[in-house]
């Protein structure tokens, strides 16, 4: 089994002991593991604030980057997580995951919570992908 660090300079600087994401070889397979993801700018700037739809875009769009850089994209995501601050936006934060899930079709759960670490961000996502090596 061969574990890498993903961490992208693309990203807000990484405030604590932590990594955007994970690439684990087993086998002939590897798996991603993402670190929650927020909107962000590079210098940890809250994008969009109180838009959840376009801080699901450009949530999504993260991924998509940690995901590349493990040699995957979001068609091998196989679970999802997502943390709303409301869930009254719900419908419209599911119609985003919706058009970049439209293949892989990955399990998800929806969390309704308090805060997320940055006040303004209304929405966090991580994933869980495999592929084929």
């Amino acid at each position: 089994m061969k574990k890498t660090k993903i961490n992208s300079s693309e990203f807000a600087e990484r405030q604590g002991s932590y990594s955007h994401g994970y690439k684990v070889e087993i086998g002939d397979a590897i798996l991603i593991f993402t670190t929650g993801q927020i909107a962000l700018d590079k210098s940890g700037k809250v994008l969009y604030p109180d838009d959840p739809v376009k801080q699901a875009e450009f949530v999504f769009e993260s991924l998509e980057k940690i995901l590349n850089e493990a040699g995957a994209s979001l068609d091998d995501v196989v679970k999802a997580t997502v943390f709303v601050t409301d869930m009254g936006d719900f419908s419209e934060i599911s119609k985003v995951r919706n058009k970049y899930f439209k293949k892989s079709e990955p399990v998800s759960t929806l969390v309704e919570v308090k805060k997320l670490v940055k006040d303004g961000c209304r929405v966090e996502i991580e994933v869980i992908a495999v592929k084929k090596l």
